[in-house]
């Protein structure tokens, strides 16, 4: 084992659910807190940290597109996916209640995901870009006009008060983060290594080509050789306007003759193919 302390890149601050996270995930570790999904994602293509651990779907709100767009232009791995609870929580300074509450500020799913509460009650909402750094500044306004909606734990390390908890519409609000680690060896290889999952499932990214029928083709070829499809989105290529790529989780690996068969057919239909990674489904961190 490395003595040289594990460095766990994430977006956000302490408090943050993606600090949580690596915290289940990585306990021993020393957080890289960022202030981007794209920064976090670099810090360990450049060998800054050892790994990171970014959103990539809420059970509410779904996809987090800009994670997704990492995966398809860089060049890290997945090696492992888990599950989080996530209970929303209104925060707010000493003397705020809901009545004084006119404006909340969280990042744009933590508000989406609590669209009905916040409709329900009139709240202005203005979008930030993490749920700890929006009771961070909730705090340091020390306005009773202003609150922030984000986790029960922030509200202990920021000094406001839990107004209001699991505001979130879904009962079942969970969020998916992957760990991302680069594919060449490294120092404390090893270690990252050791969160490495029971390759159950694959993540795997394609571009079609430029013919009628080619996405079905694909499908069909992915369906033909046992493959089962569990997602299927797409996202629009950012430096080409109109054309997309597809996200898809399959159910089982690539790593066998059936999966190399399967690769090399897809290419009649595909222009870009790319294997992201490989993990375990429902595997949860804490309860």
């Amino acid at each position: 084992m490395s003595e040289q302390k594990l460095k766990i890149a994430y977006s956000g601050i302490e408090g943050s659910f993606a600090a949580m996270a690596v915290g289940g995930i990585f306990p021993d570790a020393e957080k890289v807190s960022c202030r981007t999904f794209k920064e976090a994602y670099d810090s360990v293509a450049k060998s800054l940290a050892d790994a990171a651990v970014l959103p990539i779907e809420n059970s509410y709100a779904g996809e987090v597109g800009q994670v997704s767009d990492l995966m398809f232009h860089g060049g890290l791995e997945v090696i492992g996916v888990f599950e989080l609870s996530i209970s929303q929580c209104l925060l707010g300074v000493e003397g705020s209640s809901v009545e004084t509450i006119k404006t909340v500020i969280s990042h744009p799913q933590a508000l989406e995901q609590c669209g009905e509460y916040i409709a329900h009650h009139g709240f202005e909402t203005i979008p930030y870009e993490n749920t700890a750094r929006a009771a961070k500044e909730v705090s340091d306004r020390a306005d009773v006009t202003v609150g922030a909606i984000a986790s029960s734990e922030t509200a202990k390390l920021y000094g406001l008060n839990l107004i209001q908890y699991d505001i979130n519409e879904s009962s079942q609000n969970v969020t998916r983060f992957a760990v991302f680690a680069r594919k060449d060896g490294s120092s404390a290889e090893d270690d990252v290594q050791k969160v490495r999952q029971d390759p159950k499932n694959t993540i795997l990214i394609f571009t079609i080509r430029d013919f009628a029928g080619a996405l079905a083709r694909a499908i069909s070829i992915i369906g033909k050789h046992n493959y089962n499809m569990r997602v299927i989105r797409s996202r629009p290529v950012k430096d080409v306007n109109w054309q997309y790529y597809f996200y898809t989780e399959i159910e089982g690996v690539l790593d066998s003759e059936e999966g190399w068969r399967m690769l090399e057919q897809l290419k009649t239909a595909c222009e870009k193919i790319k294997v992201i990674g490989t993990y375990k489904p429902d595997e949860r961190i804490g309860k």
